[in-house]
């Protein structure tokens, strides 16, 4: 069974990002997939067969950043792919870099995209 048809088997219907992750495991495997959107190729294998315990709009927003180009407007660095974002707000402090103090900042300061809540990290 190709991964395709067992993620339209799992969700009937299947989201297209669910679609497009199917296709991507099928021509690239679960190690591919998971180098490519940063997820995990259990997580990859959970997700397909609608099994992940965890929460799916982390994984979703990889997928359409990754693997559908979706972007979104940063405060610092204009347009970027929504995979890259979630990158740079996984990122710790560094002072050695002023790129990394501007990002890490606009990260935990009120950015729409950000999934850090404004003081719960610290310099």
């Amino acid at each position: 069974m190709t991964f395709l048809e067992k993620a339209r088997t799992s969700w009937s219907p299947a989201p297209d990002w669910i679609e497009e992750l199917a296709l991507f495991a099928d021509a690239q495997g679960l190690k591919g997939a998971a180098l490519r959107t940063g997820v995990g190729g259990s997580t990859i294998s959970q997700v397909l067969s609608k099994k992940y315990p965890g929460v799916l709009g982390n994984v979703e927003a990889r997928v359409r950043g990754a693997l559908m180009r979706e972007t979104v407007d940063c405060p610092v660095l204009d347009e970027m792919r929504r995979d890259v974002c979630l990158n740079w707000q996984a990122k710790p402090f560094a002072a050695t870099s002023s790129l990394r103090v501007s990002m890490f900042r606009a990260c935990r300061s009120g950015c729409p995209h950000s999934k850090h809540t404004r003081g719960t990290d610290h310099e």
